[in-house]
């Protein structure tokens, strides 16, 4: 497959959105060349173990995410109880098995390089 020398894309014209349930949010996809991006919006209240858990049929997040959180904050807590917050500014790596929210009444803007994948990858 040969990639194209170059490949724009524009935020409003996802090749493919991904609506959370319970309004809880959404995944713009874009596929650019070999790879995916995804920029996802964590509404205020969210939380995965509410709001994506039934839809995931797991216990806990089971995605790999690297990200940058470009507003809002988020906590996450991995299945073994360990915990950390991201706000605006960090890059974050979180392994499979977790849970996550958003903190405060914003909603929570990153951009993640990992989990908007295809399944077939």
């Amino acid at each position: 497959m040969t990639s194209p020398m170059w490949l724009q894309k524009n935020l409003e014209n996802a090749d493919e959105v991904r609506d959370f349930p319970n309004n809880s949010g959404s995944l713009r996809v874009f596929s650019l060349g070999e790879e995916t991006v995804g920029y996802a919006t964590f509404n205020a209240g969210f939380k995965w173990s509410k709001d994506m858990k039934e839809a995931a049929g797991t216990d806990s997040c089971q995605l790999t995410h690297n990200f940058y959180v470009l507003s809002g904050r988020m906590a996450i807590v991995s299945d073994d109880g360990k915990q950390f917050e991201v706000g605006p500014g960090d890059f974050a790596f979180v392994a499979p098995g977790h849970d996550a929210w958003t903190v405060g009444d914003e909603p929570c803007i990153m951009v993640d390089w990992t989990a908007a994948r295809p399944s077939d990858r």
